[in-house]
């Protein structure tokens, strides 16, 4: 596989993986209920995926520098509305 392929391998895979935030993040949102979310897990999340991003942008992989700035961006709108509405 060469890198092109290998590139748009990774951005698929991280588009995918980052798009499964969005359902709780849009739930949250509206129904301003967050009780059945822990608090702990897009804390953790947010500092594994800020490494991964770190990783990334040491290594210049756009895939991964991309899926791991936008899963910290939804984590860290999680917090938010978990504080605000808990």
């Amino acid at each position: 596989m060469d890198s092109t392929s290998l590139t748009l391998l990774g951005l698929i895979a991280g588009a995918i993986t980052s798009l499964g935030f969005i359902p709780q993040l849009v739930k949250g949102y509206t129904t301003k209920k967050l009780d059945d979310v822990s608090f702990s897990m897009p804390v953790v999340l947010s500092v594994g995926m800020t490494l991964w991003l770190l990783y990334g942008i040491f290594l210049e992989a756009i895939a991964i520098i991309l899926a791991n700035a936008f899963g910290v961006s939804c984590c860290l709108i999680l917090i938010v509305l978990k504080k605000r509405y808990s």
